[in-house]
């Protein structure tokens, strides 16, 4: 089942008059709830200059997103001529910037409302990130969003990081059952398709691949079209 692209500039509520089982929704962070590319970037670029190395651009930094930060960096030493020993020492000066960075990232348009609408709607409510949980922690305070988070499995909390389903099936548990998992990527979609769970894809994040060529069983491009297509979604299944 696939619910088409919300595209619109306007978007209804969801009817609430609709009886609607709450079911556990977890989202991705990077690129799902938060544009964090511009601070990676920045971290990047100090890290590489330490090392006597030019800077990549942005859009390079976007394209190695996703897979956690050992994945980043083993993506950056292949563009550049780093030797892969410093490998661990290049992720160690890079988490020195990172832990404390959110002076470049922006939350989603229409993310808090979004998550208040399912949160009063009685979703439980989780996190599912390849993101260190160190730095995960930082972005949640400094946007609001820890309120709502009932459990975060981060990067670093779990031995497999997406697209392996463990953390995935560790965050639902904490929530009571599987559900929906909302992401941007082809880790999450991958993710989503080794659990068998719905998978609800933002297209405004960091994939590579083309929309129509990623697993999913609805999209969307702004947050003000989650809680309808979620409500949509258990309607029709």
């Amino acid at each position: 089942m696939r619910l088409p692209l919300a595209s619109d500039t306007h978007f209804p509520k969801p009817d609430e008059s609709l009886n609607v089982t709450p079911i556990p929704i977890v989202f991705d962070l990077d690129g799902t709830l938060v544009d964090s590319v511009p601070d990676i970037h920045a971290c990047v670029a100090a890290t590489l200059t330490q090392f006597d190395q030019p800077p990549l651009d942005i859009a390079t930094v976007r394209s190695f997103v996703g897979g956690g930060v050992q994945m980043l960096w083993d993506r950056i030493i292949a563009a550049t001529s780093l030797a892969p020993e410093h490998h661990q020492r290049l992720v160690d000066v890079f988490m020195d910037h990172y832990q404390q960075a959110t002076a470049h990232s922006t939350l989603y348009p229409g993310v808090l409302d979004a998550l208040e609408q399912l949160k009063s709607a009685g979703h439980p409510i989780g996190l599912c990130t390849n993101k260190p949980l160190a730095p995960t922690r930082k972005v949640l305070d400094h946007f609001g969003l820890a309120k709502f988070m009932a459990v975060v499995v981060a990067g670093d909390t779990q031995p497999e990081r997406k697209p392996h389903p463990a953390p995935l099936q560790a965050a639902f548990a904490e929530l009571g059952g599987s559900g929906i998992f909302v992401g941007d990527s082809e880790f999450d979609a991958d993710c989503a398709a080794a659990m068998q769970v719905p998978f609800l894809l933002f297209t405004q994040g960091y994939r590579n691949t083309p929309v129509d060529r990623m697993r999913h069983d609805a999209s969307f491009d702004h947050h003000d079209a989650l809680p309808g297509i979620v409500q949509r979604l258990l309607q029709t299944t």
